[in-house]
């Protein structure tokens, strides 16, 4: 997740938008690490910009991370909202969502992941960014569980998200298994204990 394009048509994208898509894009084809140079050239702009916007790649790492965290928000809300009212219905929709994200042709796994894997500093401002969004994404799913009449509500989204983290991470090493279709039928069974109240 996290690949999307977010920019508008209403003109040129500046500097500051170019560095932020070039870096979406490459660092989730090529990883964290990629160079700065590849980063400079394929947003067409100077290594100044970089220093000007963001005070360095890894203010840009972070800033990219945060736009996506956004971005991949919106799209949980979004199919969670399409699914209707029924809090079940709207939280396996995520894993219908997640088969159709992995058989992408682009998929490369969860990108943040791969950025809490790849950024040995574990004060690099990226990690805050992937921990909040997790935060965020945990208490989605919670508020969904909690509408449910779950016994452990905040227990249960725990294990959804650790199955959403599964899916990712299957998906792009293992697509073949069909990681969500597996994962869906794992999430029944976290959904049904509600049954148990």
């Amino acid at each position: 997740m996290g690949t999307s394009d977010t920019r508008g048509t209403s003109g040129p994208a500046g500097p500051r938008e170019r560095l932020l898509e070039a870096a979406q894009k490459l660092t989730y084809s090529h990883g964290v690490n990629v160079g700065v140079d590849a980063l400079l050239t394929a947003a067409s702009v100077a290594r100044r910009s970089l220093y000007e916007h963001f005070g360095g790649k890894d203010g840009l790492i972070a800033e990219m991370l945060r736009r996506s965290t956004t971005q991949d928000e919106a799209r949980y809300r979004q199919v969670m909202q399409a699914a209707g009212d029924d809090p079940r219905d709207r939280l396996l929709a995520i894993f219908d969502d997640l088969a159709t994200v992995i058989s992408e042709p682009d998929f490369r796994g969860c990108r943040y992941l791969a950025a809490d894997l790849a950024l040995a500093d574990p004060g690099h401002p990226a990690h805050a960014v992937s921990r909040q969004y997790r935060v965020r994404i945990e208490q989605l799913l919670e508020d969904e569980v909690r509408k449910l009449g779950h016994p452990r509500p905040a227990h249960a989204a725990s294990q959804l998200h650790l199955l959403i983290d599964g899916t990712l991470a299957a998906g792009a090493t293992r697509a073949e298994t069909h990681p969500a279709a597996r994962a869906r039928e794992l999430a029944e069974h976290i959904l049904g204990t509600q049954n148990a109240n």
